[in-house]
């Protein structure tokens, strides 16, 4: 039976292409339990392949066609074939992490088949420290990077010895199905009525006029808002290919703590400064710094009980906010002070608006992403923002797979055209795990960036005196 697909979801169907492939993904490396055989991934990987009742959200597939009047609907896919989507990799020699990352890095560049369902897992094996990984990914239009990790978070445990836990997409009437984007309520998921907000047109705008005169009139000034109207152009900020190019690295959430404590600052904030300098010395060495610090959209998370809005599963309401990074400021104290003072700025003009504003806001600091792009305007007009930074919270403890420590949580995001380059960070276990996803051609020597996150962090840590 045919099902609608809402605007929101068949939105990132529409604009996905070669080049911009549309999906969500997340690499996992677990340790494997103790006393575990030679075969123990081939154990893995036919536990996750066997066949058994698939979760319906994982059997639909988009299709259009003329009796849809050429519009996306869900149906089932009648020829499901688990073995297409749960697959098993081998690395070549020498087995490093920078081997695991440049396999990442070629299957995040290629795009879900739309005759299948969209979804794709690979158990992989041949890390040289025994480590087993795990990458899925997941469209946009199937569900929104919160769902897929909750979706993660649902089969692991905290029991070591426990050994039953299904595999995410195996169906389970006990638990509830995650709900998919146009339940949550996301920056990048706005619903239709945010869209009409924004313009205007319903009842909630009736205290609009006042906020989005404020919003717009900040963004004039080159001031922290929703929307901005000042970034540089970057080499971030052109179209990209199709290859991508993933780096990952993780650092203890203490030492931020410890900054953030020192300076006044908070954790999140320390997390920004730490990508300003990183990007400033990244451009710095490719002779590509503007002499205008870099813009970043930054999800932010809002009180669900004030907004009365929950995202995916009941969790926290997201606006976001477009952050000076100052990265024209050569000091790291001066660059963590701004952002702060940026961030601070921010969160105060949300709190003026009511929660349906907040999305509409979002909307209109999102669109010129959305419409630069089918318009083909990269180069005329100017990038409302040069970068995506967001940081979404983990699990708080150690998690485990059937027995398997799960070591890191990494994710891996979607470059679009005119915005190459994307930052997400994911805490886990006491630690907060970046991954960076760019575009391979438009932002060469991607990993290098991680050498600047680990010594901007050094330089943080010494200008707090921690």
């Amino acid at each position: 039976m045919a099902t609608p697909i809402d605007p929101t979801s068949a939105a990132f169907l529409v604009a996905e292409s070669r080049t911009q492939p549309m999906h969500v993904g997340g690499l996992q490396l677990f340790r494997k339990p103790e006393g575990a055989g030679r075969d123990y991934v081939r154990q893995v990987y036919e536990q996750l392949s066997a066949p058994q009742e698939i979760a319906p959200l994982f059997l639909k597939r988009p299709h259009r066609s003329m009796k849809t009047a050429g519009q996306y609907v869900w149906i089932e896919d009648d020829h499901f074939d688990i073995e297409h989507h749960v697959r098993h990799s081998a690395l070549p020699k020498p087995g490093r992490v920078r081997e695991l990352l440049e396999l990442c890095s070629r299957l995040h560049g290629q795009r879900l088949a739309h005759e299948r369902p969209l979804w794709e897992a690979h158990v992989i094996e041949g890390l040289r420290d025994g480590r087993v990984a795990l990458y899925t990914k997941t469209h946009h239009a199937l569900v929104d990077g919160v769902s897929a990790m909750r979706l993660l978070q649902s089969v692991l445990t905290t029991d070591p010895e426990r050994r039953d836990m299904p595999a995410p997409w195996a169906r389970r009437e006990s638990t509830r199905p995650p709900r998919e984007p146009q339940d949550a309520a996301s920056v990048l998921d706005l619903p239709a009525s945010a869209f009409r907000t924004a313009l205007g047109i319903s009842a909630e705008a009736a205290g609009m006029p006042g906020a989005l005169v404020r919003t717009l009139a900040r963004g004039v000034r080159n001031e922290t808002s929703a929307v901005s109207f000042y970034a540089p152009r970057t080499i971030f900020n052109q179209p990209i290919t199709g290859s991508r190019r993933f780096a990952a690295q993780d650092w203890p959430i203490e030492r931020m703590r410890e900054i953030g404590k020192a300076t006044g600052t908070t954790m999140n904030d320390v997390v920004l400064a730490m990508c300003s300098g990183a990007l400033r010395t990244y451009l710095l060495e490719l002779d590509a710094l503007p002499e205008a610090g870099l813009v970043a959209m930054v999800p932010v998370g809002l009180n669900a009980k004030q907004a009365n809005i929950a995202s995916a599963e009941g969790g926290n309401a997201v606006g976001s906010v477009m952050v000076q990074l100052s990265t024209d400021l050569p000091d790291p104290a001066d660059r963590l002070a701004a952002i702060h003072t940026s961030m601070v700025d921010g969160k105060d003009a949300l709190s003026s608006m009511t929660p349906m504003q907040i999305l509409a806001m979002s909307a209109i600091g999102m669109a010129p992403t959305i419409v630069y792009p089918i318009l083909g305007m990269h180069g005329i007009m100017r990038p409302p923002f040069n970068v995506v930074i967001s940081n979404v919270p983990g699990p708080r403890s150690v998690q485990y797979m059937n027995g398997a420590r799960l070591e890191g949580m990494y994710p891996l995001s979607i470059p679009i055209n005119g915005m190459a380059l994307n930052i997400t960070c994911t805490s886990y276990d006491g630690k907060m795990c970046f991954g960076l996803t760019g575009c391979r051609r438009t932002v060469p020597h991607l990993q290098r960036l991680l050498a600047y996150l680990d010594a901007e962090l050094i330089a943080l840590e010494k200008v707090a005196g921690v």
